[in-house]
């Protein structure tokens, strides 16, 4: 997979990713993961040669489909803001996340990320076990390196429209490139 390298450089240079991503193995969840923001901002800094951007949420993946309660997620939250109350949690169960969004049930987290909003943003690491950084990214690095902005293709276009007017990352980031057209489904 193309920058693949290039992404484990960035997140093991950035103390604070190391730091995540070792306290989320610690958790011992079946298909775990740290995703979204914290990857996407970590690499857009990078690129874009500025310091550490605030993130909203640190989002924590996992896929256990012999329990679909929100009430697990919410106590992995509370043992993660024990660990570090710093931190704002946001734990989701992606076995449970096709009741909310409506979709077909998932199979795994890879499979639950791939409906993530944007490419760059359905992107997702952790620490395996001998301390190296794994990667899912259903599709690929190249919007996330090539700084474009793009909805995954299962996502919907108006709520991708009204994500990019909130969230105002050309702001931040002045070099992404954000699709303004529609991708029609094959």
């Amino acid at each position: 997979m193309k920058y693949k390298a290039e992404l484990i450089d960035i997140l093991a240079s950035d103390t604070f990713v190391l730091e995540t991503l070792a306290i989320v193995r610690a958790l011992k969840l079946n298909d775990c993961w740290v995703g979204a923001g914290l990857i996407r901002n970590t690499v857009w800094d990078s690129l874009h040669q500025i310091k550490t951007t605030k993130l909203n949420d640190i989002d924590v993946v996992f896929f256990d489909a012999t329990t679909l309660s929100e009430s697990l997620e919410k106590e992995i939250e509370a043992q993660l803001n024990q660990i570090n109350p710093e931190a704002k949690w946001s734990v989701k169960n992606q076995a449970r996340m096709h009741l909310r969004n409506h979709h077909q049930q998932y199979s795994n987290t890879e499979n639950a990320i791939s409906y993530w909003p944007e490419t760059a943003t359905a992107i997702a690491a952790r620490l395996g076990l001998d301390d190296t950084i794994e990667i899912l990214a259903p599709h690929g690095l190249n919007d996330l390196f090539d700084l474009v902005v793009a909805p995954t293709p299962n996502f919907n276009w108006n709520i991708f429209q009204k994500r990019i007017e909130e969230k105002q990352w050309e702001k931040q980031w002045k070099n992404l490139k954000i699709v303004q057209t529609k991708i029609e489904k094959k």
